[in-house]
């Protein structure tokens, strides 16, 4: 028996997958239409992705959205041309499913029209993403994540503070992934000091960071606590060999931050055997000022003392939690 779902899935949540379950349960093939729209801000590529990872014994497919949502007769026909047969089943949790199945000459199965089960909507999870976190999938969780991204020169205090971020908002955060690199350059005998850096190694460093942020994200508790991004290894690129890497700055450009936190360097410098930076400390978080101000992510510096900087910035945060939406 071939069945059928046909949605946006925009976004994906948690009554789509109890629809797409029971679906999935009453038949021996399943496909899933997902209807795309240039103007929706969330491609079908990732809807797509996404749902292939939740319901990988299901067929998914992407098709263009031709607009008349009141034209189940339409719909039915277009259906047909799609995937080539008309399918034994459509599960749906719509008023149109039942019109919409009998232009396919299909049965209908209608499920949890009064959203009982799962009382969720795509259009609620789109107004604030963040109150309706529960309905999310990892995955999904993962794009939704607001990300706060902690950057500034060394011994700034970048890592305390997203250390406590984390543990205010009971959320994981990303360490810093160059200073791992560093700490096995170290133990493998390189002398840091004299280390001639290649801008190969700051492309691998921000990938490997880029790689460890995504997947943290998906652990998330509505916010992600980021220390270090791209763009902050870009101004170590700058630091260390005197020149722009123009890759690292587009990969920085494709990374998705709801607020950068710049850390002053208004507090004293400790040596933990690492760092090489007290003397261009005031130079970058000068060249930090810059770069931010040059991007439209909105960004906030913090000085004084450790709950001083925790306040202005949970300020700052909290403001941000009850606006967002896409």
């Amino acid at each position: 028996m071939r069945g059928l779902v046909i949605g946006k899935f925009y976004p994906p949540h948690r009554g789509h997958k109890f629809l797409i379950e029971t679906a999935l349960k009453a038949v021996d093939h399943l496909d899933i239409l997902i209807c795309v729209r240039a103007d929706q801000s969330i491609s079908g590529d990732l809807r797509q992705t996404w749902l292939r990872q939740l319901h990988p014994s299901a067929s998914v497919i992407q098709v263009d959205d031709f607009g008349e949502d009141d034209n189940s007769k339409a719909w039915a026909e277009f259906t047909r041309d799609i995937l080539g047969y008309a399918p034994d089943v459509v599960f749906t949790s719509e008023n149109y499913g039942e019109t919409y199945a009998r232009y396919l000459g299909s049965q209908h199965v209608l499920v949890d029209l009064s959203r009982q089960e799962v009382p969720i909507s795509a259009t609620k999870v789109r107004a604030n993403p963040l109150k309706h976190w529960e309905f999310l999938e990892p995955c999904v969780r993962a794009y939704f994540a607001a990300r706060i991204c902690i950057v500034g020169a060394e011994s700034t205090g970048t890592t305390t503070l997203a250390q406590d971020l984390a543990e205010h908002y009971r959320t994981v955060w990303v360490p810093e992934y160059g200073r791992e690199y560093c700490k096995a350059l170290s133990a493998s005998g390189v002398d840091l000091w004299r280390y001639q850096w290649r801008s190969e190694e700051f492309l691998q460093i921000a990938g490997a960071q880029c790689r460890l942020e995504d997947d943290l994200a998906r652990e998330a508790n509505r916010i992600l606590i980021c220390d270090t991004d791209p763009l902050a290894t870009s101004i170590w690129h700058e630091r260390y060999l005197k020149s722009r890497c123009l890759e690292l700055e587009k990969l920085a450009r494709t990374r998705r931050y709801q607020l950068y936190i710049l850390t002053d360097c208004d507090i004293p410098f400790v040596q933990d055997g690492l760092r090489d930076g007290e003397l261009v400390r005031e130079w970058m978080t000068t060249r930090f000022e810059q770069r931010l101000s040059e991007q439209n992510t909105p960004w906030l510096k913090v000085s004084g003392t450790r709950r001083q900087r925790m306040n202005s910035s949970i300020d700052e945060i909290d403001q941000l939690l009850s606006a967002t939406s896409i």
